[in-house]
């Protein structure tokens, strides 16, 4: 039993206060190290890996709605009595990190060559130092139950040496190689990018249509283009072998303008002869589509840019301008020499660096590839035989499967210094390729040769797609991999579901030959109230310590984490953030309201069974229920409709009517029926605070350390399980049958304006003898919650002429007028109202009888009268109804 269990609630405050909470108890569940996976050998594991957050700034309210839903699971989990690891992490996330600290660098006016290789990755490991600092503060801020002491980071030695094991395997295996090919190109940072690293914006821009004539002077063929510039690396124009209009061509040479370079006419299936001109000009080294057809008909490949984006000698006299310029320079001439003959505006997608804001370049370039197809294949066996990874929501999995099936080989190697080094060097005399796990230039065998490394790095989702097994330790054989690998369940965005879950999954299959992790839950992004995305440049993105300082932690995660849907996105409202807190405020006033009750209760006082009231017998049913339907939504990921049933169980079911119900007996004169209201109440509100804590954590803690107890800590609280023994169908009906009097007898006062101070008169007739029993046995509850004067029931007796009557599931009501009102200053009142109405009805009536009006006035006006005068019409006949009712 804890020290706790004799607190009284003089020690609770009258308000909470968040912030002291959550300083207080995440200090101590750290000290006491509650979130340590391990220390119970013989409970079933349960893992999560922590989708590792950039260490490139502060977490976004995107990241604190992954790592929230994260929580709920691995808290309910750990409550539940599993073994329960959330295992925390960092991405070192080449490029973006790798930017950031160039430009800061430029702020003092240097670049990374002026500092070295070595000097700058100094930099930048400081600069992980100060973020990842920032990363584990809003991570304590927002009360993540993680297991720090198996904390990893990308370039730890023992990630290093899983991704030196992966690329070497691949590269024995064939499945990595070295080669030319087109990728996306940064020149403002010069590395290849990764397909998530461009984002595609819609530019203004123009179709340049040109003629390219044939050498021979029989004609021409036109083609369009929207990058001019790229024409000087043209090696054909490409027709569909089956269009009419150039079968004749086919075969024949044209010449290139401004170069002068002659090119020859290529049929290939690809060309749409529908669209355009039919004809395509063809760029080997400056489009992806084009290298493909460039390789199928043995083209030339000539680049006409360099790593910047700068034009170079195969541009001829354009040599040394920047790409845009040259655009410029080359319509021009191209208008000048006549063969540009129409120029159109033309809106078009095009790709920018999401870390330099540069346009992306395609660009023919040497690079390390992973070939995909093999291992693809594998993932889609897997998947289709159903012993693949659950999608929720399942739609995914198509999303999944399209992607895999239609896989092209992966370029992994970048032009940066900030990241994993690629494990290959080179003999410079001989030019041999040697790819090792270590560096060969320690090893015996190679003593005496001149070797030197591959100046790249790999692409940050390389060592990432490693994630769910190099953190637990692979390639090593540790007992962490051998007891929570895989993994339960992976919590991320669906707008990466391409280029993580998707190599993580074919990976984990090619190196474990499992899959990483049994469950993929799906969210969506977090837009703002117009449900616009989130961005710098539109200003409306939210911090979530802003949020947490203004509401506190539990009023951000309660929010965040029930207004999302799986799959879905969802609109961040403060409106919402400021109802999670007066939730809060909710649980912890009634709280203190339960508390001033329990004063001298302790935990071995508790006692449920025996004679219960009806009251008593209902809500424990109700949280019997709820707790079944909250363990099931949980495991279904299905938030949003966890924390409605929570809100409406604790504010309605408990706040509302349970406690109020329960003031009867604890300040009646029955001692033991006090003692068992008691034991209820302390009971219900222990197992209410447990179901919550996953979504509210300090709250839900702190107030149970002030409740009869036992246990040092509600992190570790056993989570409340449905017990068949709690089911009370004949409570419920009782309950259902009280509170729906209550609510007659409340609407009949609202409607005729009579306060719950004033008593009244009430009659019920029962349809049976039943329902008679259940209100004669609940006769307390009906007369303190109608506060009646009389108050009489029977299955007979004389109904009053003059009487508001209700009918509710099982029973008539009749509330006599004489002891609601006075008739007659009522029917005054009501005729006063009367007069009122029927000077509105015919103020509104003339006007729209008034032609001159109606002919003027705009539609929308004309509307608004309409729908004044059926509104005032209305009422109009409601209060003559009402008073010929009052003088019948």
């Amino acid at each position: 039993m804890s020290e706790q269990d004799n607190k009284t609630t003089l020690e609770m405050p009258t308000t909470y206060d968040p912030k002291s909470a959550e300083q207080k108890w995440y200090k101590t569940w750290m000290e006491k190290g509650y979130f340590r996976a391990g220390q119970h050998p013989e409970a079933e594991p349960f893992t999560i890996v922590i989708p590792p957050p950039n260490v490139t700034g502060m977490l976004h309210i995107g990241h604190a709605l992954d790592f929230t839903l994260q929580d709920i699971i691995i808290r309910a989990k750990r409550m539940q009595g599993y073994d329960a690891l959330w295992l925390p992490g960092a991405d070192h996330a080449g490029i973006a990190t790798q930017t950031k600290v160039e430009q800061k660098l430029r702020e003092e006016g240097l670049t990374r060559y002026d500092l070295g290789r070595e000097k700058f990755l100094e930099k930048v490991w400081e600069w992980k130092e100060l973020y990842l600092d920032n990363i584990h503060n809003q991570w304590e801020k927002m009360g993540f139950s993680l297991d720090y002491s198996r904390e990893r980071f990308t370039l730890d030695e023992g990630l290093s040496q899983a991704v030196r094991e992966v690329f070497v395997t691949l590269y024995k295996k064939g499945l990595i190689y070295r080669g030319k090919r087109i990728i996306n190109w940064d020149p403002a940072a010069r590395t290849a990018l990764s397909d998530i690293e461009v984002e595609y914006k819609e530019v203004n821009g123009n179709l340049y249509h040109l003629q390219y004539p044939l050498k021979d002077g029989s004609g021409f063929i036109t083609v369009a283009t929207t990058r001019p510039e790229t024409m000087l690396g043209d090696t054909a124009v490409a027709v569909h072998p089956e269009d009419e209009r150039y079968k004749q061509m086919i075969g024949k040479t044209l010449v290139l303008p401004i170069i002068g370079r002659e090119i020859p006419v290529i049929a290939d299936d690809y060309v749409d002869k529908d669209f355009g001109s039919g004809a395509v000009k063809i760029t080997p080294a400056h489009d992806p589509n084009d290298f493909e057809m460039g390789q199928r008909h043995q083209l030339p490949q000539i680049t006409v840019m360099d790593e910047t984006g700068t034009m170079n000698a195969e541009a001829g006299k354009y040599q040394g301008l920047d790409r845009s310029d040259c655009r410029k320079q080359i319509v021009a001439d191209l208008k000048e020499q006549g063969v540009l003959i129409r120029i159109e505006e033309h809106v078009h997608q095009v790709g920018h660096s999401e870390r330099t804001g540069v346009v992306v370049e395609p660009y023919l370039s040497t690079q390390w590839f992973v070939e995909m197809k093999p291992l693809a294949a594998k993932a889609i066996e897997v998947q289709k035989a159903g012993n693949g990874v659950n999608f929720v929501p399942d739609r995914f999995e198509r999303t999944y499967l399209h992607w895999i099936e239609n896989v092209r080989d992966w370029c992994i190697s970048r032009q940066l210094w900030w990241g994993h080094r690629i494990p290959a060097w080179y003999d410079e005399e001989t030019g041999e390729v040697i790819v090792s796990a270590e560096d060969p230039t320690t090893l015996p065998e190679y003593a005496g040769r001149k070797l030197k490394q591959d100046e790249d790095v790999l692409d940050t989702w390389f060592s990432s797609a490693l994630w769910p097994f190099s953190t637990l330790g692979w390639p090593e054989q540790t007992e962490d991999l051998k007891r929570y690998y895989p993994t339960n369940v992976l919590v991320t965005g669906y707008d990466i579901i391409y280029f993580w879950v998707s190599r993580m999954i074919f990976t984990a299959l090619e190196f474990t030959e499992e899959i990483p992790f049994k469950d993929v839950l799906m969210h969506g992004l977090v837009r703002d109230a117009d449900g616009r995305k989130m961005s710098k440049s539109l200003g409306n993105g939210v911090d979530p310590l802003d949020v947490i300082d203004q509401y506190g932690t539990d009023a951000m995660r309660y929010m965040i984490s029930t207004s999302s849907t799986p799959g879905q996105d969802l609109r961040f409202r403060w409106e919402r953030v400021e109802q999670a807190r007066n939730f809060a405020n909710k649980i912890w006033n009634a709280s203190r309201f339960a508390l001033m009750n329990l004063e001298g209760v302790t935990s071995a006082d508790i006692d449920i069974t025996g004679d219960l009231s009806t009251a008593d017998r209902w809500i424990l049913h109700r949280l019997n229920e709820t707790s079944r339907d909250i363990t099931r939504l949980i495991d279904a990921y299905e938030f949003g409709e966890t924390g409605r049933l929570l809100y409406n169980f604790i504010w309605d079911d408990l706040c509302d009517w349970y406690i109020e119900f329960a003031k009867l007996s604890l300040y009646g004169d029955n001692a033991e029926a006090k003692k068992k209201t008691q034991s209820v109440l302390a009971y219900v509100l222990d197992r209410t605070l447990r179901m919550i804590h996953p979504f509210m954590p300090f709250i839900s803690e702190e107030i149970w350390q002030h409740l009869p107890h036992e246990g040092e800590t509600i992190t570790l609280a056993a989570w409340p399980v449905y017990d068949p023994a709690f089911e009370d169908k004949d409570a419920v009906a009782e309950m259902n049958l009280l509170i729906d009097v209550i609510r007659a007898v409340r609407n009949i006062r609202a409607e005729v304006n009579v306060p719950m101070s004033k008593k009244i008169e009430l009659l019920i007739k029962p349809g049976d003898q039943a329902v008679l029993d259940i209100i004669n046995r609940n006769g307390e509850y009906v007369r303190r919650f109608c506060n009646t004067s009389e108050f009489d029931a029977g299955l007979e007796f004389t109904v009053p002429d003059k009487a508001m009557t209700s009918i509710v599931s099982g029973a008539e009501l009749y509330l006599p007028l004489a002891g609601l009102l006075d008739i007659a200053q009522e029917i005054s009142r009501l005729e006063k109202e009367l007069q009122h109405l029927n000077s509105e009805v015919e103020r509104v009536e003339k006007k729209l009888s008034n032609q001159g009006f109606v002919a003027k006035a705009p539609a929308k006006v004309i509307e608004e009268e309409k729908a004044k005068q059926a509104d005032y019409s209305d009422k109009r006949a409601k209060v003559i109804a009402r008073i010929e009712e009052l003088k019948g």
